[in-house]
């Protein structure tokens, strides 16, 4: 008896490394040992693995068998390393033939069967990316795995059947055993039937064009208003203006959902634009990602490349708040624990709402409103300065009156929007492409007094703005990205005056209530 090796891979974040499984077959009394930096669920593979082996007509030896998983000092996690030790120790005991370079990934039934894993998607690119394409999965991973590309993806249902095709005896082989898994729900095949629509919303003209500027451009948006005013109503509508997802972010977006999901279900590549809207006691883990052990992604993670929406912003600790500067800036969030540092990208559009004060009615004439003026400063002010400068758009969503009902059927619907949207982001990636960026709100500031600088009377009132203190640096960045976005939203090649000012109405209407 020799050393048998196999491969599987260790997730830290979205970011995967290949591991080695060796695996030795002692002379002492019968133990099963696995080396490694392990954790619980890892090490509880040893009573799956044996009875797995057992059922399926290829029973363990009976002698010492150490498993060491290399290297040794990166953390390994989870049940996906289940398969690959098994096929390890067959292979230590001669069982199977040769293995080569591939990488097995599921967990084991105590029947023999394999089970799926989460995080399968970003385990394959990972093992493709590090020259191991020939993958073993899950059967009811397998079309996931298969994404992809590259991979030479194989699914089988139990591990007699693997056995079998890895050279082994089959007169033991419990070959007729075959389990009835349920298949994996597909999405909807017609997502956006189910999207609702804008035309839903009643009156909100000036909110309406506000959520289309901030679709064209990528822009953070605070809607501010009374409740039943529509400011949900309009977030969730947003994500229906988003274009379809480029085959980058889509692998993106598919490998988060895949490492996320409770159980992997993802068949395909997610190509709509996810949605996130965490209730207000949501804990600083939920929103940026975290938990024992390695940390996991968050609320903000899971948006990647969609929108975050965050209703009763107010009501949100302000810490959880303040959380979300660092990846509105980089795009990405970097969490250290103890057990280990995981990356992952949360590129997403930040949708704040948020009432003018506890009571809700300091809207308009404030007639009614019982709050004092101590109480709406507290109220609103859990919402820092710092986090409100990155925020593009901040809009007052003013109630809805009788007469907005009698316009029903007549607003513009989600489709229309849409389209305008996408030739906006066209134009935007025409002109920003070479310089590897997307939309207007990633356009650093440099770019905007640079090769994207206006003439000194365009930008005047934003100039006279800046020296006054009512505007920071980075709201001057801000409402010039805004005004060329509203320049794509008019085929206009550049800003002019009156882009301007608009971009500077739709940041400072909030902040001037």
């Amino acid at each position: 008896m020799g050393v048998g090796r196999s491969y599987c891979v260790a997730l830290v974040g979205l970011n995967g490394y290949i591991v080695e499984v060796e695996a030795d077959i002692g002379q002492t009394l019968p133990n099963f040992v696995i080396l490694g930096l392990p954790d619980a669920s890892l090490n509880e593979a040893k009573e799956r693995i044996r009875s797995a082996a057992q059922n399926s007509g290829i029973p363990l030896s009976r002698r010492k068998i150490t498993a060491n998983l290399i290297p040794a000092s990166l953390p390994k996690r989870g049940s996906g390393f289940d398969l690959a030790i098994t096929m390890a120790v067959l292979r230590a005991a001669n069982d199977i033939r040769e293995i080569g370079g591939t990488v097995f990934i599921a967990e084991l039934g105590l029947d023999g069967r394999l089970r799926p894993v989460r995080g399968i998607l970003p385990a394959v690119m990972a093992a493709v990316q590090a020259g191991y394409p020939d993958i073993v999965v899950a059967d009811s991973n397998a079309v996931e795995a298969a994404l992809v590309p590259g991979a030479k993806v194989r699914g089988y249902k139990t591990l007699a059947r693997l056995a079998f095709d890895f050279g082994a005896d089959p007169k033991d082989l419990a070959l007729d055993y075959n389990p009835l898994d349920a298949d994996a729900p597909d999405e909807d095949d017609d997502v956006a039937a189910t999207m609702p629509d804008l035309c839903d919303v009643s009156g909100q003209g000036e909110a309406r064009r506000a959520l289309e500027v901030a679709a064209a451009g990528g822009h953070h948006m605070l809607l501010t208003g009374p409740p039943g005013a529509g400011k949900t109503m309009l977030a969730e509508r947003l994500p229906g203006l988003l274009p379809d997802l480029a085959d980058t972010a889509a692998m993106e977006v598919t490998a988060i959902r895949s490492l996320a999901a409770v159980q992997s279900s993802t068949v395909r590549l997610v190509r709509r634009p996810p949605f996130e809207n965490p209730h207000h006691s949501a804990t600083a883990a939920a929103i940026i990602g975290g938990g024992s052990g390695l940390p996991r992604p968050g609320a903000a993670s899971r948006a990647h490349r969609g929108v975050l929406f965050l209703d009763e912003a107010p009501e949100y600790e302000r810490r959880v708040l303040d959380a979300l500067r660092q990846p509105l800036e980089s795009g990405e969030l970097v969490i250290h624990r103890s057990a280990g540092t995981a990356a992952y990208p949360a590129r997403f559009q930040l949708i704040l709402a948020a009432n003018p004060c506890p009571c809700g009615k300091a809207s308009g004439k404030g007639m009614d409103c019982t709050c004092t003026a101590m109480m709406r400063r507290r109220y609103f002010g859990r919402i820092s300065g710092p986090l409100l400068d990155r925020v593009d758009i901040q809009l007052q969503v003013e109630r809805v009156f009788l007469a907005d009902f009698g316009h029903a059927g007549e607003e513009e619907d989600t489709r229309t929007v849409a389209e305008r949207v996408l030739a906006a982001r066209e134009r935007q990636l025409e002109r920003l492409l070479a310089m590897g960026l997307e939309t207007n709100s990633q356009v650093p500031g440099r770019t905007l007094r640079g090769e994207l600088r206006l003439p000194p009377g365009t930008t005047r009132i934003l100039d006279t703005a800046l020296e006054r203190g009512t505007l920071t640096a980075r709201g001057y960045d801000r409402v010039l990205r805004l005004a060329w976005t509203l320049a794509d939203l008019a085929h206009s090649d550049t800003p002019d005056m009156d882009h301007i000012g608009q971009a500077l109405g739709l940041r400072q209407a909030a902040a001037a209530t």
